[in-house]
Parts: C-alpha cells; structure tokens; sequence
C-alpha cells in the first residue's frame, strides 16, 4: 500500500516538472529574440526579424567605412534592443548573401518595417543621427 502511494506520489511530482519546464521553456522562446551579438556578428540572419522594424546593414569587417559605422551599429543595437533589429552581415565572409540582397556596394542599409517590407534602401556611410531618422520614420521610439 505505501509503496504505490510513493510510486504515485513520484510520478505526480515528474510529470508537474516536465510540465512546469515545458510551458517555461516556451514562454522563454517567445519572450527572447536573437542576441545582439549574433544579429551584429557579420554572420548571416534570417532577415527582417518578424514583428519588428528590422535594419540590415550589409558590409564587410575590413571595408573603412563599414569599420567606421561598426561602433554605430554596436551602439544601435543596444539603444534600440527589443524595439527595432539591428544586423550587420559581412558580405565579404559570406559572398551569398550579397547577391541575396542585391546589393552593388558596401556598405547598404536596408530597413524593413515590422510587416517585413522594405522601407528604405541606403549605399556608404550612415551616420547614427540619420539611422535614428529614418528608425523613427518607420514608428521605433
């Protein structure tokens, strides 16, 4: 008699916990999108990030002025996380996805609105005032 009582009670407790962690696990799945440091590590993105305004900028680590704009994306992203995405996506390490955004130079920023369609289109150097512009015309406060 005990011993089903405790063989009971253990499969209450196992079968509460894998329910606790499975609505935990995705409840923590929707509330967190990707990490700025994989949307900025020049590595391709499944992009525009859905529900949100998403800006790609699209470059390469060892161009000057994708250099000059990396501490504006770096700063962009943490400014505006959980707002708007922020990618950077270096072409150079990843000739495809060039071609899958058909761009003719570097750097490009294309902006996408929370829908995912594309807003605005932008070729060189960005400056971070002009971003914030252009973030704010497509409704991120």
């Amino acid at each position: 008699m005990n011993r089903k009582l405790v063989v009971i009670i253990l499969l209450a407790v196992v079968t509460g916990f894998g329910v606790y962690s499975f609505v935990n696990n995705k409840a923590e799945s929707h509330a967190s999108g990707p990490a700025i440091s994989d949307l900025i590590s020049g590595k391709p993105q499944v992009t525009p990030i859905p529900g949100m305004v998403t800006m790609v900028d699209l470059g390469a680590h060892s161009c000057v002025p994708c250099k000059m704009m990396a501490p504006i994306i770096k700063e962009l992203s943490a400014e505006y996380e959980g707002k708007a995405a922020i990618v950077f996506i270096d072409v150079w390490q990843n000739p495809d996805e060039g071609k899958k955004y058909a761009i003719s130079a570097i750097p490009t920023q294309i902006f996408y609105d929370a829908d995912g369609v594309e807003r605005y289109r932008h070729q060189g150097f960005f400056d971070k005032a002009a971003i914030k512009a252009k973030l704010a015309e497509l409704g991120v406060k």
